[in-house]
């Protein structure tokens, strides 16, 4: 994703790269672990900012539930530092150690937690960015009632790196639950597992809720059928409470897991790497249509039950037509279930033919190039790598 990489270790450091990428017009792109990027940009940027040596942690505050932490530490080292108060930053991307904050944040990762805990950019209180001219770019601050520049915060959550290089975050946390437990129900039918995990929604505060097709499905122990897996959290009569009420919701079928079982199974709910697969994309749609966006479409999938939004994937490499071709069907499905579709990857040799994001309406179009010349009229933030090529 880029031609060369460079390793600053301050926002300072940044700053400069900032200043010499506009006085020579080179482009450059914010990275982590290089992942996302990787997967999406149709050529390399001149110039990579790693991110890897800003990994510090710059303030936790136990009783505020607040934490501090430099972009480039990953979710899971922050979260081990967190555990020795018994708290987290509830997000669950895949593969949470090599992902970092500011991968987080910038290309919007989430999992399966979304459904009680929301994503990034709601537990986002305060941020930190090196924009144009290499000036440090401060919105929010450490307090969870704090608004002062909310508007500058969800601006950047999603932004894939194209408005400035973020270089420090600050969360709300949350207390660990007491006790986690995970239920796995098969179904033959996708028919069956959507109403089987609505019941569920309608019955119980799950901590996650997902369907998975039958490829995914056979990693839980349900080969051929779709899974509806289920995780909750609490005391433990709370998970009492909820493992019967789950089973007698399932007429008695399915398998309630805890301890270390039901943690390995979420383990790989969370890791199901779509990034990995020669193409792969995201649904967001009216949660009462997903089953609809999703019912006959080409792929393994993993919908989140409740929120509307699901995974999707081809697991062969396709020919730049059929590529376009399972892209377009995608799409007219989310659009049929009023929401849309953005790839997540696609292989190289038929990237530059796709699409990645949906396109918006003229107007929200108008108001995202203000919003790009404004905060990067040199154009060196990560060009090409978002909506309408910004």
């Amino acid at each position: 994703m880029a031609a060369a990489i460079v390793e600053p270790a301050n926002s300072a450091e940044i700053a400069e790269l900032v200043k010499m990428c506009e006085a020579e017009n080179i482009a450059l792109g914010p990275i982590g672990a290089a992942r996302t990027l990787t997967q999406i940009r149709r050529t390399p940027v001149a110039l990579g900012v790693s991110l890897k040596r800003l990994n510090r942690i710059i303030a936790h505050e136990p009783d505020d539930l607040t934490v501090i932490a430099e972009a480039g530490i990953t979710v899971g080292a922050l979260n081990e530092e967190l555990a020795k108060s018994r708290q987290r930053l509830p997000v669950d991307p895949c593969q949470p150690d090599v992902t970092s904050l500011g991968a987080l944040v910038a290309a919007a990762h989430a999992g399966p937690l979304r459904l009680s805990e929301g994503t990034a950019r709601d537990l986002l209180i305060g941020i930190e960015f090196v924009g144009h001219g290499g000036r440090a770019i401060h919105g929010g601050g450490r307090v969870v009632k704090n608004v002062a520049g909310y508007d500058l915060m969800k601006v950047m959550g999603g932004s894939f790196g194209t408005l400035g290089v973020i270089t420090q975050a600050i969360f709300k946390v949350r207390p660990i639950p007491e006790e986690y437990a995970l239920a796995i129900v098969s179904h033959n039918r996708a028919d069956d597992a959507f109403a089987g995990a609505a019941r569920l929604l309608d019955a119980l505060p799950l901590s996650h809720l997902v369907v998975v097709s039958p490829s995914f499905a056979s990693r839980f122990g349900a080969p051929g059928q779709f899974a509806v897996i289920a995780g909750f959290s609490g005391s433990a009569a709370e998970i009492g409470y909820q493992a019967e009420k789950i089973l007698q919701l399932a007429n008695d079928r399915g398998a309630i897991f805890d301890d270390d079982e039901a943690a390995a199974h979420y383990a790989i709910l969370r890791d199901l790497d779509f990034a990995a697969r020669p193409l792969s994309a995201r649904f967001a749609v009216m949660p009462a249509e997903l089953h609809a966006a999703l019912d006959g479409v080409a792929g393994d999938y993993r919908a989140h039950v409740g929120n509307g939004v699901a995974e999707i994937a081809i697991e062969t490499e396709q020919s730049i037509d059929s590529a376009r071709k399972i892209v377009a069907d995608w799409r007219d499905q989310a659009h049929r279930a009023r929401g849309y579709l953005n790839l997540i990857a696609a292989s190289e040799q038929i990237r530059d033919a796709l699409q990645f994001f949906d396109m918006p309406n003229d107007g929200a179009l108008k108001v995202m190039r203000r919003l790009k010349q404004a905060l990067d009229p040199a154009g060196i933030f990560n060009p090409g790598c978002f909506v309408g090529d910004l």
